[in-house]
C-alpha cells in the first residue's frame, strides 16, 4: 500500500488540525495503521493507532484526550483530529500501515509502509 499524508500547516496554540493519509491498493481495510511524529532533532515517536476496522484505538499519553485517530475504508482515508494544540505538537507528523494486524505496537519497526509526512507547526 502507498501513503499520502496531508493537512498540515501552521496553527495558532489551541487550535485545530485534521490530518488525513490517503491510501492505495487492496490491503488498506485490513491494515491497522498508525501515526507518528518526528519533531527537530527528536527520534520518531508513537502517536496513536487504529485497528483495521476502527473498532479499536490507542493513543499515546501527549495525544490521549486531545486528538483523535479515524479511518473510513470506503475512502481508503486515515485520519487524525488534533484539538488544543500545544508548541511541543510541533513536528512532521507520518501515516504507517503496520505489518500486523490485531498486536498493537507502539515501535517504529512494526511498521513497513510510511507516507511522506506532513509538517505541523503550532506557534505560541
Amino acid at each position: 500500500v502507498q501513503l499520502q499524508a496531508s493537512g498540515g500547516g501552521l496553527v495558532q496554540a489551541g487550535g485545530s488540525l485534521r490530518l488525513s493519509c490517503a491510501a492505495s491498493g487492496r490491503t488498506f481495510s485490513s491494515s491497522d495503521m498508525g501515526w507518528f511524529r518526528q519533531a527537530p532533532g527528536k527520534e520518531r515517536e508513537f502517536v496513536a493507532d487504529i485497528n483495521w476496522s476502527g473498532a479499536s484505538t490507542f493513543y499515546a499519553d501527549s495525544a490521549k484526550g486531545r486528538f483523535t485517530i479515524s479511518r473510513d475504508n470506503a475512502k481508503n482515508t486515515l485520519y487524525l483530529q488534533m484539538n488544543s494544540l500545544k508548541p511541543e505538537d510541533t513536528a512532521i507528523y507520518y501515516c504507517a500501515k503496520s505489518k500486523y494486524t490485531g498486536n498493537r505496537s507502539i515501535s517504529a519497526i512494526a511498521y513497513d509502509s510510511w507516507g511522506q509526512g506532513t509538517l505541523v507547526t503550532v506557534s505560541s
